[in-house]
């Protein structure tokens, strides 16, 4: 059973990815673009105070987690 997908911030999300091993490549407006070197995968984060739900999950389908492993990465 997945878990459910939780409100965040575009900033939130920017941390729980830099656990996965992501860093802050550039920024473009109030997009910032975190990269990963290995395996290579490059995903842009909105800096919005809430990611809609379609966004969030795109973004976590992008970089190859499942929702449970993401939520887990919160709470770290």
């Amino acid at each position: 059973m997945t878990k459910k997908l939780p409100a965040l911030s575009g900033n939130e999300c920017v941390k729980a990815l830099e656990k996965s091993g992501f860093y802050f490549k550039r920024q473009e407006g109030s997009h910032k673009i975190m990269r990963r070197d290995s395996p290579y995968c490059q995903v842009t984060v909105p800096e919005h105070r809430t990611l809609a739900p379609g966004t969030l999950r795109a973004i976590i389908r992008a970089v190859g987690l499942t929702v449970e492993e993401f939520v887990d990465l919160l709470d770290d």
